[in-house]
C-alpha cells in the first residue's frame, strides 16, 4: 500500500492512495498458463509458443480466466483469488516507486532495453520476460502486449483512495495500459493509458497480467 502521484496522460497528476497491498503478474499470462485454465488458446492469437503471452484477448475473457483460475482446487485451497487489477494498481505497480515519464527515467532512447515494441520487435511479439524488468520486478510491462484493467475508461477524480471507477459505464470501454509491439515511444510509458471495448474486435494485442 502507499500514495503515489498518478500521472494519466492529458490530465494533472492525480493523488492517489491505495490502502490494501496486493500481487501483480511477474509476467504477462501466457499461452501456457492459458491452456490450462481456459483448454485452448483463444481465437485469432497470432504468434504460438508456451511462453508467448496470451494474446487477442477480450476483456470478458479475461474475467473468466480469472475466475477460473480462482476456482481451480490448488488456488480455492490457498486462498488466492485472481482479478484484473484497477488502473491505479496497475501505474503503481509500473511506477514502483519513480515518477518519471518511464521507471528508467526520461530517456526514452532506453525503451528498447525494456520493452519489444514497433522499432525493434519485427512485428511479432515475443517470450515474456526476455527484457529488462521494471524496480519492482515486473517484465514487460511497456511493451509486448496491451494489458487489460477492470476500470471502464472514464476520467479520474483529482484525488482518490483505492479507486475502481464506475461500476458500469453504459456504452464504456475498459481501460488497457502499457504498450505492444504496434506502439511506439509516445504511446508507451508509465502515463500512457488508452481502452478497447470488452468484446472486440481490436486493432492492438490485447492481454492480461
Amino acid at each position: 500500500p502507499g500514495t503515489f502521484a498518478m500521472q494519466t496522460q492529458f490530465n494533472p497528476p492525480i493523488k492517489a492512495t491505495i490502502t490494501k497491498p496486493f500481487y501483480i503478474g511477474v509476467y504477462e499470462v501466457t499461452q501456457k498458463e492459458w491452456k490450462t485454465v481456459m483448454g485452448s488458446l483463444p481465437e485469432n492469437t497470432k504468434t504460438e509458443g508456451d511462453n508467448m503471452p496470451a494474446q487477442e484477448v477480450s476483456w470478458n475473457t479475461a474475467t473468466e480466466f480469472c475466475q477460473k483460475l480462482s476456482n481451480m482446487p490448488d488456488e480455492k485451497a490457498s486462498g488466492c483469488v485472481y482479478r484484473l487489477p484497477t488502473e491505479t494498481e496497475w501505474e503503481y505497480a509500473c511506477r514502483a516507486g519513480t515518477n518519471t515519464l518511464y521507471f528508467f527515467g526520461d530517456d526514452a532512447s532506453k525503451l528498447g532495453e525494456y520493452a519489444w515494441f514497433r522499432p525493434n520487435c519485427e512485428s511479432a511479439v515475443h517470450p515474456v520476460g526476455t527484457k529488462q524488468p521494471n524496480p519492482a520486478g515486473l517484465y514487460d510491462i511497456y511493451g509486448n502486449i496491451y494489458e487489460w484493467c477492470s476500470d471502464w475508461f472514464t476520467n479520474i477524480p483529482g484525488e482518490t483512495v483505492d479507486y475502481k471507477g464506475p461500476s458500469q459505464l453504459v456504452g464504456g470501454i475498459k481501460i488497457i495500459r502499457g504498450g505492444s509491439i504496434q506502439g511506439s515511444h509516445t504511446n508507451s510509458g508509465s502515463n500512457f493509458r488508452a481502452a478497447a471495448p470488452v468484446d472486440g474486435p481490436y486493432d492492438a494485442l490485447v492481454g492480461l497480467r
